[in-house]
């Protein structure tokens, strides 16, 4: 059964190493059947937070939030790849995501963090999880954590070395359980409406 799966990424850098863990994911779940697209916050270049998509009048919102409010609606599923700016979220990724409330609603979510020491982004996933959680997704416990992220993939996105290979041991579990979760929420949106 395939899946829409979305895969956001949020950094602005100008030499972006964790273009590498969204392009591993991104490949890693197109292995396994499922539709999936990456959104790249810097690409997508919505401007910062002034008026959530919600509070625009139909049609009056900027072409590219509308299109990206259709895609959300339309998901399964999401994976937010995160990267940690001392010991927070990367600014670029939390602005698109606040652009959206009600369109995040009843799917669920999987976050995979990096960063380029050992730590792995592990305190900006935390972060992410309470955020993703209060935006109405469902978190599911496995995650990703890759560092230093240039010792693990290649810029293809590609593991490489030791910490690749165990990324790549890892990816499978995280997968599956994204993708449990993801078939859970679309049979019971199909068998009974959510409650708001």
């Amino acid at each position: 059964m395939s899946f829409r799966i979305l895969v956001f990424y949020g950094s602005y850098r100008a030499d972006r190493m964790g273009i590498r863990l969204a392009q591993f994911v991104v490949d890693g779940l197109r292995d396994k059947g499922q539709n999936v697209e990456l959104i790249d916050a810097k690409a997508v270049g919505l401007p910062m937070l002034d008026r959530m998509f919600k509070e625009y009048k139909p049609g009056d919102a900027p072409e590219a939030m509308a299109a990206l409010a259709a895609k959300i609606r339309a998901a399964d599923g999401f994976v937010f790849v995160t990267g940690e700016y001392n010991w927070g979220m990367q600014p670029g990724l939390k602005n698109l995501t606040d652009h959206f409330l009600e369109e995040w609603f009843w799917r669920p979510a999987a976050i995979a963090s990096y960063s380029a020491g050992r730590l792995s982004g592990a305190r900006a996933a935390t972060a992410w999880h309470g955020t993703l959680s209060e935006m109405g997704m469902v978190v599911v416990s496995s995650t990703l954590a890759v560092g230093p992220i240039a010792q693990a993939l290649s810029a293809e996105g590609k593991p490489t070395g030791e910490a690749g290979q165990s990324l790549a041991r890892a990816f499978p579990r995280f997968a599956d359980d994204l993708l449990w979760w993801v078939e859970a929420g679309r049979e019971q949106r199909a068998r009974k409406a959510p409650p708001y």
